[in-house]
């Protein structure tokens, strides 16, 4: 089992930037990826961006790309979201997510990111 606990989230103006962090506990050895999940009210869940922890090879959804960043310290089972030019439509909870068997298999309780225009 692995525990993930989100933090960083708030309100920010439109233009503005947030970070996200995410630390990854329980049995992360056997971790290959980690990533970002997003959920907006009345919206289904959408992949954000993911990071593999070896090798730190990266992917983002094409809504996100050349905002953020995804980055990791695996010596502190961190994943980041560093979030920039900030728009009201990346209003969200976001959750960190990590695998099992290279399957999405563990969340986050999320954290609440809003963006005032």
């Amino acid at each position: 089992q692995v525990q993930l606990a989100e933090s960083g989230g708030g309100l920010v103006q439109a233009g503005g930037s947030l970070q996200l962090s995410c630390v990854a506990s329980g049995r992360t050895i056997s971790t290959y990826l980690m990533g970002w999940f997003r959920q907006a009210p009345g919206k289904e869940r959408e992949f954000v961006a993911s990071i593999v922890r070896s090798g730190g090879r990266t992917n983002y959804a094409d809504s996100v790309k050349g905002r953020f960043t995804i980055s990791s310290d695996n010596a502190k089972n961190t994943v980041y979201l560093q979030m920039n030019s900030l728009k009201p439509e990346d209003t969200a909870v976001y959750s960190c997510a990590s695998d099992r068997s290279r399957v999405w298999a563990y969340w986050g309780q999320g954290t609440q990111v809003t963006v005032s225009s």
